[in-house]
C-alpha cells in the first residue's frame, strides 16, 4: 500500500530530520535556529502534503523550506536588533542544497559539538541522539532507563550551554579527538540500538538508523583508524547488523537468536566485522565495545545455535562487567551464565539485579522460570515484560510467548 500524507511526513521525517537539522546548523551556525526551522518545516508539510502529495525530493524540500523559514525568521529578528539573528544571517551561506545524500562531515561535526566536555556525558548523549539522530524524547528515556522529564531537562540544559558558553560547531583538533571519543561512540552506538530494536512503533527495526549508524561508524574509523575503540565500535555495528534480516518473518513477527535462519545472515558483514575484531586483538588495548564485538564475533561463528560457545561469550561478559560494569551488563553476562550452568543460575543473577523498568529484564525473568516450569511466574514475568514495551512487534511476540503456557491469557494477536 503507497504511504501518502500525514504517515509520509511521519516516515520523512524519522528518516530525514537529524540529517536536515546537522544541515542548517552548518547553515546558519546555531542549534536553535536550525532545530526550530526543521520543526516549522516539517509543519508545513503536513498542511501541504496530505492535499498537494509529497514533492519528488522530500527531503530536500524539507531543508529548503526550513532554511527560507529561517531566513524569514533572523531578518525579522534583526531589524529588532537581535545580535544572535544578525550573527546567524552573517553565518548564512548561499550553498547548494538540494543534494540531501550522505555529506561526509555535517552530522559527525554536529555529534562531535554537542559531545563538548563542557557538558556532561549523560546530556552529550541525550541532546545528540535528539538533534542528529530524530529520536524522540520518549525513546531516549527508554534507553536512559530515566524518565522522560528528566531526560527533557538534560535536553534543555544542554543546549543552553552550547548557546550560553558559544560552543564552536566543528570537528575538533586531532589534541581534542581522544577525549571525545567516548561519547561519541555513545552517541552512535544508542543511534544503532534504535533502529535494530525500535522502542516504539509498529516495526521492529529502523532500517534508516542502522544504516545511518554504520555509515558514522566508518566516518569514525576514518577520522580516528588508530583508536581501537572506534574499529571496535564498527566492527560491533557490522556484526549485529548481519543479522538484521533473519531477526522478523515476513509477517514482521520476530525471531529469537535461537531459532533464526543463518543462511540469511549477511556474510560480507560477518567477515569484514570478524577481520575489525581481530585487527582490536592485535592492538591488545581492549575497550567495551572491542569485547561486545567479540562476543558477537564468537555468535557469528557458529554454525547453528547449539554449537555457540557459551562458555567463551561468558567470559567475555566476565571482562566487560570489569571494564564497563552496568545492570545491563550483568544482565546480559546471566544470560550467558543460563546457557554454560543451567537457568536456575542465570535467575539467581537475574534475580539480584533491579531493573523493574527495563523490558528485557523481565523477558529474561521469564524465559528462565518457563525453562524451570514456573508457569505462574513466567506468566507474571512475561506480563510485567509486557508492561514496558511499547514497540507494537515485540508486543505481538510477548503476547504468543505468554499464551503458549497454561492458564496464560489468549494472545490479541493470535
Amino acid at each position: 500500500m503507497q504511504v501518502t500524507g500525514l504517515d509520509h511526513v511521519s516516515q520523512v521525517f524519522r528518516a530525514e530530520s537529524g540529517r536536515a537539522v546537522a544541515t542548517l546548523v552548518r547553515v546558519f551556525g546555531d542549534i536553535g535556529i536550525a532545530e526550530e526551522a526543521v520543526q516549522d518545516a516539517f509543519l508545513e508539510a503536513t498542511r501541504r502534503w496530505p492535499i498537494a502529495g509529497p514533492p519528488p525530493n522530500p527531503a530536500a524540500w524539507i531543508i529548503t523550506t526550513a532554511r527560507n523559514r529561517a531566513i524569514d525568521r533572523l531578518r525579522r529578528e534583526a531589524k529588532r536588533h537581535d545580535r544572535q539573528a544578525e550573527a546567524a544571517l552573517l553565518h548564512e551561506r548561499d550553498e547548494p542544497i538540494e543534494d540531501v545524500g550522505p555529506v561526509k562531515d555535517d552530522q559527525l561535526r554536529l555529534i562531535f559539538t554537542c559531545c563538548h566536555p563542557a557538558l556532561a556525558q549523560s546530556s552529550q548523549v541525550a541532546l545528540t541522539l535528539r538533534l542528529v539522530a530524530g529520536l524522540q524524547t520518549p525513546e531516549i528515556a527508554s534507553a536512559f532507563l530515566v524518565p522522560e522529564a528528566t531526560l527533557a531537562q538534560r535536553i534543555v540544559r544542554a543546549k543552553r550551554k552550547i548557546h550560553a558558553a558559544n560552543i564552536a560547531i566543528h570537528i575538533p583538533s586531532d589534541a581534542e579527538l581522544p577525549d571525545r571519543l567516548r561519547s561519541v561512540c555513545a552517541v552512535v552506538y544508542l543511534v544503532f540500538n534504535e533502529g535494530y530494536a525500535a522502542a516504539s512503533g509498529t516495526v521492529l527495526v529502523r532500517d534508516e538508523l542502522c544504516d545511518e549508524a554504520i555509515r558514522l561508524a566508518r566516518l569514525l574509523v576514518e577520522l580516528m583508524p588508530d583508536e581501537p575503540e572506534a574499529l571496535g565500535l564498527l566492527a560491533l555495528l557490522l556484526l549485529t547488523d548481519a543479522r538484521r534480516a533473519a531477526r522478523s518473518r515476513a509477517d514482521g513477527s520476530l525471531v529469537l537468536l535461537a531459532e533464526q535462519d543463518r543462511a540469511r545472515w549477511d556474510a560480507a558483514r560477518i567477515e569484514e566485522g570478524q577481520a575489525l575484531v581481530r585487527r582490536c586483538l592485535r592492538r591488545n588495548r581492549p575497550g567495551p565495545y572491542q569485547i561486545q564485538a567479540a562476543i558477537n564475533a564468537v555468535h557469528t561463528d557458529a554454525a547453528d545455535a547449539q554449537h555457540t560457545d557459551w562458555r567463551q561469550i561468558a567470559l567475555l561478559y566476565d571482562q566487560l562487567l570489569a571494564v564497563a560494569p552496568s545492570p545491563v551488563v550483568a544482565l546480559n553476562r546471566a544470560v550467558a551464565v543460563a546457557e554454560v550452568s543451567g537457568p536456575a543460575a542465570g535467575l539467581t543473577l537475574i534475580d539480584e539485579l533491579e531493573l523493574p523498568g527495563y523490558h528485557a529484564w523481565h523477558v529474561a525473568r521469564a524465559e528462565m522460570l518457563r525453562r524451570l516450569g514456573r508457569t505462574d511466574d513466567a506468566i507474571a514475568a512475561y506480563s510485567g515484560a509486557l508492561a514496558c514495551t511499547t514497540n507494537e512487534a515485540e508486543r505481538a511476540f510477548l503476547d504468543a510467548r505468554r499464551a503458549e503456557l497454561p492458564g496464560a491469557p489468549p494472545s490479541p494477536h493470535s
